[in-house]
């Protein structure tokens, strides 16, 4: 170890001399005849790195708050779309339901006296960002997610299937929520004319209409309001040949199970069938069955069969992904841990203890490195001198 005179000479409170070797850097301090080995990085054992990320998580859920007396009592998951929502505005002391203030998204929403806000059917536009304040502070911002996993309104087929032999009957139904009043079902068949149920075809009974079907009543069927709002489409082929592929009309959701079957006019109706995929074979089944246990996304596309008395036309089959309420670990981690102040308090003494015993294992050895680089020193300052 070499040590400059000027270093020598200049080591004194507040000041430092630094040797550099091939492992890495060592910074001494001299502070009241005492030496000080600093590492590179705080000696916590892995328990105690753990309960500090758990700290911080803690912190970054509780940190906007700060230790004010009001919180914003507000769901940490995403609700659905039609849930009843209660949000409180909660003061520490009593008593706790103060008259408060509502705000969306820096907007005053409402002023209840009860100090509770109460949305009766929550809907996509009240997403949004909400705090609340009364007489006694203001509450953090806490962010309400509002999840819609299904169409408001929508047309049902009965039975579920998009092709037909000619004079099978149908059965489509407006299922809207609340009143259905001035809904009906409308088509656009394939001789490209737009017309509602009990024109020209099906009967009609309230927002539901009966169709007993023949090829030019093919095409694409929904529901529509007397506003112009619609729902979702169906395509309805019927066919005037021997054999059609019974495939779901409408949608089929993730993980579910289907079974398309090739149904041939007359006795025997379950002939060996090929069925196709996207104009590829994908399988042969002597039962005239083709069963997919738990349906995906990339079972989604055009299919078709053929048998010994002919071929179906194509039809598309749909496959929904099943919702998923999403949410990253760190937020759902705070949001788990939001409003447990007692578990903070015992993770920062926690911490706080693994810190004092990690300095008290490190004093022994604190000394020794200072005993040592004192020999060291009185050595090259005899050799300066």
């Amino acid at each position: 170890m070499e040590l400059t005179p000027l270093c020598w000479q200049l080591w004194g409170s507040g000041s430092q001399c630094v040797r550099t070797g091939r492992r890495r850097s060592t910074v001494y301090n001299w502070r009241s005849q005492s030496l000080t080995q600093h590492q590179d990085m705080m000696e916590l054992t892995p328990l105690c790195w753990l309960l500090l990320l758990l700290s911080t998580l803690v912190y970054c859920s509780l940190g906007q708050g700060g230790d004010g007396a009001v919180i914003l009592e507000s769901l940490a998951l995403p609700v659905t779309g039609g849930d009843s929502v209660t949000l409180r505005c909660r003061y520490q002391g009593t008593p706790s339901n103060l008259t408060a203030d509502f705000y969306k998204d820096g907007s005053l929403i409402m002023t209840e006296t009860t100090g509770e806000m109460t949305i009766p059917a929550v809907s996509k536009s009240d997403e949004g960002l909400y705090k609340c304040n009364n007489s006694e502070g203001e509450s953090p911002e806490s962010w309400m997610t509002v999840t819609d996993i299904s169409l408001p309104d929508s047309l049902s087929v009965s039975p579920d299937r998009s092709q037909f032999f000619k004079y099978e009957s149908v059965f489509l139904s407006c299922e809207v929520q609340g009143n259905s009043a001035g809904w009906r079902v409308v088509r656009n068949a394939e001789r490209g004319i737009l017309s509602e149920c009990h024109t020209d075809w099906g009967k009609q009974q309230g927002s539901s209409c009966i169709v007993l079907l023949i090829p030019s009543d093919s095409g694409v069927y929904w529901c529509e309001s007397g506003s112009g709002e619609h729902s979702n489409a169906v395509n309805i082929t019927v066919h005037d040949g021997a054999v059609i592929l019974e495939c779901p009309a409408l949608p089929v959701t993730e993980g579910d199970s289907v079974t398309l079957r090739c149904r041939y006019q007359v006795t025997p109706s379950n002939l060996t069938a090929d069925f196709y995929k996207d104009g590829s074979l994908i399988r042969t089944e002597t039962t005239g069955e083709m069963s997919i246990p738990a349906v995906s996304k990339s079972d989604e596309g055009l299919y078709k069969c053929n048998n010994s008395e002919g071929e179906s036309p194509e039809s598309w089959m749909t496959v929904t992904a099943v919702p998923v309420l999403s949410m990253s670990l760190t937020r759902l981690l705070c949001s788990l841990l939001v409003g447990s102040p007692y578990l903070l308090v015992t993770i920062i003494l926690l911490v706080k203890g693994c810190r004092s015993r990690t300095q008290g294992e490190t004093t022994v050895p604190r000394k020794t490195h200072q005993d040592q680089l004192v020999i060291m020193l009185k050595k090259s300052e005899a050799e300066i001198t």
